[in-house]
C-alpha cells in the first residue's frame, strides 16, 4: 500500500533464478534458524506473547525518548570532494588486510559489521525533529484519505535499524550486528537518511534538492566508489522515497515493503531478491497478547473480514472485485475504512473477532493489513498474485496464512466454500502458529532477539558473500565487457492454490 501526495497545510507538497550462493545462504538460514523445526517447538503462549514493560514498541513514545536524549556525535563522515582513485585503493587494501586475517587466523564469524555513516543533522535529526513537530497536525492526508504521519509511522523501519545500531553497545540485545568505527572493518555501510519524511513533509522542490545533495555526499565516499555502493545499505521503504535519484543508487541494498514487478513503482533491474530485503510495515493495531487470544479464541465468530480502502489503483483492483463477490455473504464483513483512533478501533475489534482477514493486493502488491491480522490472531487470507513476503527464507508463511490467486478469488462462491473447508484442528494449528510469529513483526527500541530488525539481519548475513563476489568481479572485469553480470534474472512471482493436507 502506498499513499499519495498532501493536501491542505502549505508546508506539505501539493502532490502527493534468485543466485545460487545467496539461495545456498538463506537456505542454511532456513534450517538453522527456522521457527518451525519441529511440532515440539510450539510456544508457551504466556511467554512469547508477554510484552517487556521496559521495551517501547510505540513509534511516538521510542522517537520522543531518543530526541531527549540525542547520542554524542563522534565525527562527522562529510568529505569535502568525491573520493580519488588513491583513497579508494587505500581502503580497499585495507578492508583486504582485514579479510585475509578473518579468513586465515579467525574461525568463521557469523557477526555482521556495519559502520553507520555520521550524516549531516539534515538528513538525520532533523528529519526527526521535524516528523515530532508535525505529527500532531492529522488535518494532512494523502490524495487517498491517508494521515500523513500515520503513513510515516507505517514504513519507519529506518528509524528502528538506526536507533539500534547507534545505541551504546550496553544497551544493545542483538548479538548477530555490531557497529564498527573504521571503515575498514566494516562488512556493510548504514545509510541513515530518512527518504519516507522528506518526502512526505518537505515541499516538492525542497525534497528534490535535498535527495540530490544526500545522493551526491553518499557517492563522494570512499567506501561506495570501492565497491559501487553494492555494500551499501539505503532504506527507501516507501515506494515514492528517494524517487527521483535512486536510479543512481540501483547498486546498494534497498530496504523495501515489497518489489512490484509490474514496474509500476521500479523500474526493471532496479530490485531483485538477490540483492534487496524486503521489510515488514510497522502494525497499525495492538498486539493480541496471550491474554487476549485466550479470551477471543471462542469469540471470534466472523469467518471473512476485511476493513480499509474499497478501490485502489494497480493491482489493487481487485478489491472492487471482491467487493461484488462478497457484499452481503453470510458471516463476512467488508468495511470502508476510515482514518484515527476511531478507524484503528473498528478494525482491531473486527480482526480479533474474526477467522479469516482478507489481505488483497492495494496500490502496491503488499499492506499494512498482513501484518495487523498477524498481530490480530486473525489468519491472513493473502490474495496479491506478485506479493514478496519479509523473511521468507526464515519464515514458512504456508503456517500461518492461506494464499489464493487472484483468479481463484473472484469466481463466484469459490473463496468462501474454500475457507469453509478448514478444519478446527487445521485453524488451532494455525493460530498456534500466528501466536508464535507475531514477536517477528514487532519493532522496538531496544531491537529484541527475534524481533523484524533481529531477523534483518540474519537475512543480510546470508547475502555478504554474494555481494563480495559481485564486488570483487566489478573491480577486475574489463568494463563493458559482456561477462558483466545485470543479475536481473528474477522470475516472476505467481501465486498457486496448495491442496489442503
Amino acid at each position: 500500500m502506498a499513499g499519495g501526495r498532501t493536501y491542505g497545510n502549505p508546508r506539505f507538497r501539493s502532490q502527493i533464478l534468485i543466485s545460487t550462493l545467496s539461495l545456498l545462504s538463506i537456505s542454511l538460514l532456513f534450517i538453522f534458524f527456522s521457527p518451525f523445526s519441529s511440532p515440539k517447538s510450539l510456544p508457551n503462549l504466556s511467554q512469547s506473547l508477554s510484552l517487556n514493560p521496559n521495551v517501547d514498541y510505540s513509534f511516538l513514545s521510542s522517537l520522543h525518548k531518543f530526541l531527549s536524549s540525542k547520542p554524542h556525535r563522534s565525527r562527522d563522515d562529510s568529505v569535502k570532494s568525491q573520493a580519488t582513485e588513491s583513497d579508494v585503493r587505500k581502503l580497499d587494501d585495507m578492508m583486504w588486510r582485514r579479510e585475509m586475517e578473518t579468513l586465515y587466523e579467525h574461525s568463521v564469524n557469523s557477526v555482521v559489521r556495519v559502520y553507520v555513516y555520521e550524516m549531516p543533522n539534515k538528513f538525520t535529526y532533523d528529519m526527526l525533529e521535524l516528523f515530532w513537530s508535525t505529527y500532531k497536525e492529522t488535518v494532512n492526508l494523502t490524495s487517498n484519505g491517508s494521515p500523513v504521519h500515520r503513513l510515516i509511522e507505517q514504513h519507519s523501519i529506518d528509524y528502528w535499524l538506526w536507533a539500534d545500531l547507534i545505541a551504546p553497545e550496553s544497551q544493545r540485545l542483538l548479538k548477530n550486528v555490531v557497529r564498527v568505527y573504521r571503515q575498514e572493518d566494516a562488512d556493510l555501510f548504514y545509510i541513515p537518511f530518512f527518504t519516507t519524511i522528506s518526502y512526505f513533509l518537505l515541499e516538492k522542490q525542497q525534497c528534490k534538492s535535498l535527495y540530490r545533495e544526500a545522493l551526491k555526499w553518499v557517492t563522494d565516499q570512499p567506501a561506495w566508489n570501492r565497491s559501487g555502493g553494492r555494500d551499501h545499505i539505503l532504506p527507501v521503504h516507501h515506494p515514492w522515497s528517494f524517487k527521483s535519484v535512486r536510479k543512481y543508487m540501483k547498486n546498494a541494498i534497498w530496504l523495501l515493503p515489497d518489489m512490484d514487478s509490474t514496474g509500476n513503482w521500479y523500474k526493471p533491474g532496479q530490485v531483485s531478491l538477490e540483492k534487496d530485503l524486503i521489510l515488514p510495515y510497522v502494525a497499525n493495531l495492538d498486539l493480541c497478547d496471550a491474554k487476549c487470544l485466550s479470551e477471543m479464541e471462542s469469540k471470534r465468530s466472523t469467518l471473512l473480514y476485511f476493513r480499509g480502502r474499497l478501490k485502489r489503483n494497480a493491482g489493487g483492483k481487485i478489491r472492487a472485485k471482491l467487493v461484488a463477490e462478497l457484499n452481503r455473504a453470510e458471516n463476512v464483513v467488508i468495511e470502508e475504512g476510515t482514518a484515527g483512533e476511531v478507524g484503528k478501533a473498528a478494525a482491531q475489534h473486527g480482526m480479533r473477532g474474526s477467522v479469516f482477514c482478507l489481505s488483497p493486493a492495494g496500490d502496491t502488491p503488499s499492506s499494512a493489513r498482513l501484518f495487523d491480522a498477524i498481530v490480530s490472531g486473525c489468519i491472513p487470507v493473502i490474495i496479491s498474485d506478485e506479493l514478496e513476503l519479509p523473511f521468507e527464507g526464515i519464515l514458512d508463511y504456508r503456517k500461518i496464512a492461506v494464499f489464493v490467486s487472484s483468479n481463484d478469488a473472484v469466481q463466484p462462491g469459490w473463496l468462501l466454500t474454500y475457507l469453509r473447508s478448514f478444519s478446527a484442528a487445521q485453524l488451532k494449528e494455525m493460530r498456534m502458529n500466528l501466536a508464535k510469529y507475531s514477536r517477528h513483526f514487532l519493532y522496538s527500541h531496544p531491537a529484541q532477539p527475534l524481533g523484524p530488525e533481529d531477523l534483518a539481519w540474519r537475512m543480510l548475513s546470508g547475502k555478504l558473500v554474494n555481494i563480495k563476489l559481485h564486488t570483487r568481479r566489478s573491480q577486475r572485469v574489463v568494463k563493458e565487457s559482456r561477462s558483466m553480470c545485470s543479475c536481473d534474472c528474477r522470475p516472476a512471482n505467481f501465486t498457486s492454490l496448495r491442496p489442503l493436507s
